[in-house]
């Protein structure tokens, strides 16, 4: 579908009528801020060797893979801001629109960009923080970082356990809790968006599944083609660029709200 003005009347009205509004987001939102899609042609996993965990939590060889990676990612997007696509996600959250949000990215930029923490899930983890994978201790990454450009060797835990970034990798398993709020969310939204997503990674597009399955409105805007479009469950489908479609619907909501009317 091509988007033009009645298209964003339609997305527009659909979040202006609900107030429990599930927000599920993918690596399409943050492509403006300069992250590439992971998924697209230029996307990272076509030029990179993954690390799986198990080898991750073996080897050291694949440890130091695994950290010239991020090291290198963190040079290319650590100065990344949020765009608009996450601001106008903030101001319906505000505004009394947004019940929670879930995240597949692990770039920060929804909480950078103000979204409450209690209505953030990041599914996939974070790479804003490093985490020990003996004693969970999160602590900043830069002084890691900045161990590892010196000696070229990831650092441990005082514990003894391994260090990374609190992302999902691959072979890891998701957070039990993370999945247990992000599915409880799916059960009481009133709408469901996914936002640059192409839906086709479980179990987290499992999440906004969830909600339609049980009759609630879906809203799905993704350049190309995602997991859900044949399941004939999609209320509104825009194939569209997310950064031009999203904050402009929000923008006219927002302008029809009562600043004191916002819901709890």
């Amino acid at each position: 579908m091509t988007t033009g003005d009645n298209s964003i009347e339609q997305l527009a009205r659909l979040l202006s009528d609900h107030h429990r509004i599930l927000v599920f987001t993918g690596a399409g939102i943050s492509t403006a801020s300069g992250i590439p899609d992971y998924r697209g042609p230029q996307g990272v996993w076509h030029s990179r060797q993954p690390v799986y965990y198990q080898d991750f939590m073996t080897s050291a060889a694949a440890r130091q893979t695994y950290w010239q990676q991020k090291s290198e990612d963190r040079a290319a997007f650590g100065n990344a801001e949020p765009n608009d696509v996450h601001q106008a996600i903030v101001a319906l959250e505000r505004a009394g629109r947004v019940d929670m949000v879930v995240t597949q990215n692990v770039d920060g930029l929804h909480r950078s960009a103000g979204t409450s923490p209690d209505r953030l899930i990041e599914i996939h983890g974070t790479n804003t923080l490093i985490e020990c994978q003996k004693c969970g201790h999160r602590s900043e990454p830069g002084p890691h970082f900045a161990r590892f450009a010196e000696s070229g060797q990831p650092s441990d835990c005082e514990c003894g356990g391994h260090l990374k970034p609190a992302t999902i990798s691959f072979g890891q398993n998701l957070r039990a809790d993370d999945l247990y709020g992000a599915f409880a969310a799916a059960e009481r939204c009133d709408l469901v968006v996914a936002l640059g997503s192409t839906l086709s990674v479980t179990p987290a597009a499992d999440i906004p599944l969830r909600a339609a399955e049980r009759g609630t409105p879906y809203v799905v805007i993704n350049r190309g083609g995602t997991g859900h479009d044949q399941l004939g469950i999609i209320t509104l489908r825009l194939d569209a660029d997310v950064g031009e479609v999203f904050p402009a619907a929000a923008g006219h909501v927002l302008e029809t709200i009562d600043p004191g009317a916002a819901a709890d």
